[in-house]
C-alpha cells in the first residue's frame, strides 16, 4: 500500500483529500504545518507528498527545496505562472491549482507514483549495484553494509553517472536523508566508501575532481 503525506492546514480541504485517498486504498499521513511536514517525512518516509504552499511554520516553497527524493505534487490557490514555474524548477513534480478535479488529482498521483517506482530501481555502475533496502551495496556480488550517509553519497553519484557533482551540490542532495555530513566530513565519508569497495574490487570508484567536487571514475 502506497503512503501519501497530505500537507494542508485547511481542515476541510485536508479531510476531503484524505477521504478521497482512503477510498482509493492509499495509506494517508497527515501534517498541518511545514514544520510538522518535515518531521513526518523523516518519520514515515512517504511515497508521495501533496503539498499546500501557504503553511504555518515552514512554507511549501521551503519544503520543496529540502526534499529531493520524494515526488511532491503542489496543491495551491496560487495560480500565477511564475509560482508554477518556480516550484516546478525547484523540485516539485507537478502543480495543481485549487479548486481541483478529484479524478485529475488521482490520475496525476498514479502517474507520479509509477514514475517514482522507475526512479527507485536498483542503480548499477561497472561492478557495483546499489540495493534499495537496508543500505546495501553489491560489489562483484559481495554485500557491503553502508552507513546512511555513505548510502546517500553513492546513490547521488550513481544517479549522476558521468557527471562531476560539486561539494556543495552533493551536500544539498544528501541533506534530506542525513544530517551528519558537512564539507569537512564529506571527504572522510567518501574515503570510507572507497575503502569498503576496495575489499572486493581493484577499481577506485569515487574520484575527487580538484577544485570542483566528485564523480564516479571511468
Amino acid at each position: 500500500m502506497k503512503k501519501i503525506l497530505i500537507v494542508e492546514d485547511d481542515q476541510s480541504i485536508h479531510n476531503l483529500i484524505k477521504e478521497l485517498l482512503t477510498e482509493e486504498n492509499y495509506q494517508v499521513v497527515d501534517a498541518f504545518s511545514g514544520t510538522e511536514a518535515i518531521y513526518m517525512i523523516q518519520k514515515e518516509s512517504p511515497d508521495l507528498i501533496l503539498l499546500d504552499l501557504m503553511l504555518p511554520g515552514l512554507n511549501g516553497e521551503e519544503i520543496i527545496k529540502k526534499v529531493r527524493e520524494i515526488p511532491i505534487i503542489v496543491l495551491s490557490a496560487k495560480i500565477s505562472m511564475k509560482d508554477k514555474v518556480e516550484n516546478l524548477l525547484n523540485g516539485a513534480v507537478d502543480y495543481i491549482t485549487k479548486p481541483f478535479c478529484n479524478e485529475e488529482l488521482l490520475a496525476r498521483i498514479k502517474v507520479h507514483l509509477r514514475n517514482s517506482k522507475k526512479r527507485n530501481q536498483e542503480l548499477s555502475y561497472k561492478e557495483i549495484t546499489l540495493l534499495n533496502d537496508n543500505y546495501t551495496l553489491l560489489v562483484n556480488q559481495n554485500k557491503i553494509k553502508l552507513t546512511k550517509t555513505e548510502y546517500s553519497i553513492i546513490k547521488q553519484l550513481l544517479l549522476n553517472q558521468n557527471q562531476v557533482i560539486s561539494k556543495n551540490e552533493l551536500l544539498e542532495l544528501i541533506s534530506e536523508t542525513t544530517e551528519d555530513c558537512d564539507e569537512n566530513s564529506l571527504k572522510v565519508h567518501i574515503s570510507h566508501l572507497n575503502k569498503k569497495i576496495s575489499e572486493y574490487s581493484n577499481h577506485k570508484y569515487i574520484e575527487s575532481v580538484w577544485g570542483i567536487g566528485y564523480k564516479l571514475s571511468d
